[in-house]
């Protein structure tokens, strides 16, 4: 297409001429960047003063090409229009991405304005999203130096994936390293980069979709453009390549895609896609650039100054997270009150289809297996539906991200990325998603060592456990501080876990990850409530499932086999409750566990519930309910929390806690451990690791927390 053209040229080489002239290898170079970034002064700078100035075929848009001899290449660079993106909101935009796409360039060099740093980046998470091989070239070095800045290059290079050089294009400064740079990445060839922007849960689902679908269905386009390229440029809406596809089902699906995602953020995709591409930005200048004046987001800089403050960070987060907690026991309680009167009044109803005082087998499974027990678990879904809002209102506004930001300089320390934060945040609602996220790491020893710390975030399952004990141990005014204690003696255990894990069994270095850092946004109410309702349902179809067929399970346990009529004879009501629960399995298998548990202040009724939460960990609270209410139907929680609290002391009651924290996780969590780790050690030393590490702990606070009290 352009070898009509006459190209001038530079040469390195002094003793170039025609007597020794030999076969050059060839490289083309395609110069990107922004308007005003120096990309002339560049392309003057490689090509000499004189270039051959003509038009892209069939447009006005004028296209500049120079010859350039170096170290035996012959190296053509084509001055691509300025542009900000590579949309197609204008005609040099679509020439730009056209030439990178049509043509194929061995080397795509980004010039960068280094003192406009985040604007300039813009572009260049473009080029990286269509994973040509790439060199960033820093230019206006010198001013940015001038305005303060400082960048850590082989920090920020990593991040990028993309090797970085310093320019001053009007000095000629940099010519020759960046001419090394652009030989050694055509030398090197295409590279898979496994660093990506995220664009978050609910968008990356949709891409994952589309990117399936048009993979099928528009195969021709999917092989030129890249699938998830192509997936991002559809759910942008970008005209120039919507044209390009063909199949009416693809086009369905996107459609329907936007839509949702409209419905979730309140904002077309594309708005939310340009954001969360700053928000990489932002993440990687906040990690390697000093002094970094952002220009955009003016309001969320601001913020960020307080609320990523290297003293100021953590405290927030803390305070924030208390708040959270105080929330869910200050709003939840009365909420919790009426849900629980509804089960009370479904089992004085089931119970009333029976005479008065006669008992059955029927009436036993229906009011204490199912009713007590999944109604059990229920009773608390108002404390989960407010602690997923609250959490539901801090990811969508911007600041959970900040949070694993801040987390970063911790994570650090214990040979992690604060990117292994995010699937622990996942956890504080389930570890099975929270596993499942930590395909977000590349680096293996990495992600293992997340996978084996997630169960120690308190997941939405223990929480009715600490819903139970903490009102029937504590004052009022410290429920939210117990709480926000046990979840973060979590965290210090999963930092602690991971530091070891990492100096023994997954030795090496960490790998370096961008932290996405979006601009802060008002949630919008729906996008809120289903983030809420999503994590709820889960919850509340594991009550309907599992937790159901445990509570069965667990009724029958309790209930058989019976003892005999004789030796029943003569005791009163809770004499012969107690002598039934001891005679049936659960209480045998609780006799026989009493001795190990005993010194950690446990007796076999409480053994008996540890054991059902390994099935779920919300059976706990079932298990202790179907304990204490055979022969009982109109006893609920507050019912059991006297029951409790007359049996045992707060400091026991804390150390139930306490323990099911640390212990090993429910049967999911273990099948979808073997499957993400692809290996069955790593579970069960899971499992048994976090099973010991329990017991250890739990007899330590015990037994030092009774020589105190006394």
């Amino acid at each position: 297409m352009y070898s009509s053209l006459r190209l001038t040229f530079c040469s390195e080489n002094k003793n170039y001429g025609k007597n020794n002239r030999i076969m050059e290898k060839k490289i083309t170079v395609a110069l990107a960047g922004n308007p005003n970034s120096g990309k002339t002064t560049i392309f003057n700078m490689l090509t000499g003063a004189r270039q051959h100035v003509g038009n892209y075929p069939g447009v006005t848009v004028e296209k500049k090409e120079g010859l350039c001899k170096y170290k035996g290449y012959e190296i053509t660079v084509v001055d691509l229009p300025g542009t900000y993106s590579l949309s197609a909101y204008s005609i040099e935009e679509l020439v730009a991405r056209n030439f990178i796409i049509d043509e194929h360039p061995d080397v795509v060099v980004d010039i960068i304005d280094a003192s406009n740093i985040e604007r300039n980046l813009y572009l260049a998470t473009q080029l990286i999203e269509m994973n040509v091989p790439l060199v960033l070239a820093f230019n206006m070095s010198d001013i940015a130096e001038r305005r303060g800045l400082r960048f850590d290059i082989e920090q920020l290079s990593m991040l990028l994936e993309a090797p970085i050089v310093s320019t001053v294009g009007n000095k000629g400064k940099g010519k020759v390293e960046l001419l090394d740079v652009v030989v050694e990445t055509d030398q090197e060839g295409k590279i898979e980069r496994t660093h990506k922007v995220s664009y978050g849960e609910e968008i990356e689902a949709e891409l994952a979709r589309i990117e399936e679908l048009v993979a099928g269905k528009e195969r021709l386009l999917s092989e030129k453009y890249g699938s998830r390229w192509l997936a991002v440029k559809l759910l942008e809406q970008d005209s120039d390549v919507t044209v390009n596809v063909h199949s009416q089902e693809v086009l369905d699906v996107v459609a329907a895609s936007s839509k949702h995602l409209k419905t979730i953020f309140g904002e077309e995709p594309e708005i939310i896609i340009a954001d969360r591409r700053y928000g990489f930005i932002s993440g990687a200048c906040e990690e390697s650039v000093k002094s970094s004046v952002e220009l955009r987001h003016t309001s969320s800089d601001v913020v960020d100054k307080v609320i990523l403050n290297r003293v100021l960070g953590l405290p927030i987060f803390l305070l924030l997270m208390y708040l959270v907690f105080k929330l869910t026991f200050w709003v939840g309680d009365p909420l919790m009150g009426w849900t629980e009167g509804f089960f009370n009044w479904a089992a004085d109803t089931v119970a009333g289809f029976w005479p008065v005082g006669a008992e059955s087998a029927l009436k036993s499974l229906l009011v204490d297996g199912i009713i007590g027990g999944v109604g059990g678990v229920l009773v608390f879904l108002p404390n989960i539906l407010l602690l997923f809002l609250a959490i539901a209102i801090l990811e969508d506004s911007g600041y959970m991200a900040r949070a694993a930001f801040i987390m970063d300089r911790i994570m650090h320390k214990i040979g992690l990325h604060g990117k292994s934060f995010i699937p622990m945040l996942i956890g504080f609602g389930c570890s099975i998603p929270a596993i499942m996220a930590t395909r977000v790491l590349e680096n293996r020893r990495s992600r293992l060592t997340t996978i084996m710390v997630i169960p120690l975030m308190s997941c939405g399952a223990r929480l009715p456990i600490y819903a139970l004990i903490i009102p029937a141990f504590f004052a009022r005014q410290w429920h939210g501080f117990i709480l926000w204690l046990i979840y973060m003696i979590g965290i210090a255990l999963a930092i602690i876990c991971a530091k070891l894990l990492r100096a023994t069994l997954f030795k090496g270095e960490t790998t370096p990850f961008v932290m996405e850092l979006p601009p802060y946004r008002i949630p919008t109410v729906k996008g809120t409530f289903i983030h809420m309702w999503e994590r709820a349902w889960l919850y509340m179809k594991k009550a309907g499932t599992i937790i159901l067929a445990i509570s069965i399970v667990l009724w029958a346990a309790t209930s058989y086999p019976k003892p005999g009529e004789e030796s029943l004879a003569g005791l009163d009501k809770e004499q012969l409750q107690e002598a039934e629960l001891t005679h049936s399995v659960a209480g045998r298998v609780g006799k026989v566990l009493e001795p190990a548990i005993r010194p950690l202040g446990f007796d076999w009724r409480i053994g008996t519930a540890l054991i059902g939460a390994l099935g779920a960990k919300e059976v706990f609270v079932a298990q202790m309910g179907i304990v204490y209410s055979l022969g009982e139907i109109d006893e609920g929680s507050e019912a059991l929390r006297a029951k409790l609290q007359a049996e045992y002391s707060p400091l026991v009651g804390f150390c139930i806690m306490l323990f099911t924290l640390i212990s090993a996780p429910c049967i999911a969590t273990l099948a979808i451990c073997r499957r993400e780790t692809g290996s069955w050690g790593w579970a069960l030393l899971q499992f048994f690791g976090l099973t010991l590490l329990a017991y250890v702990i739990t007899l330590i606070v015990f037994q030092l927390g009774s020589l105190f009290i006394g």
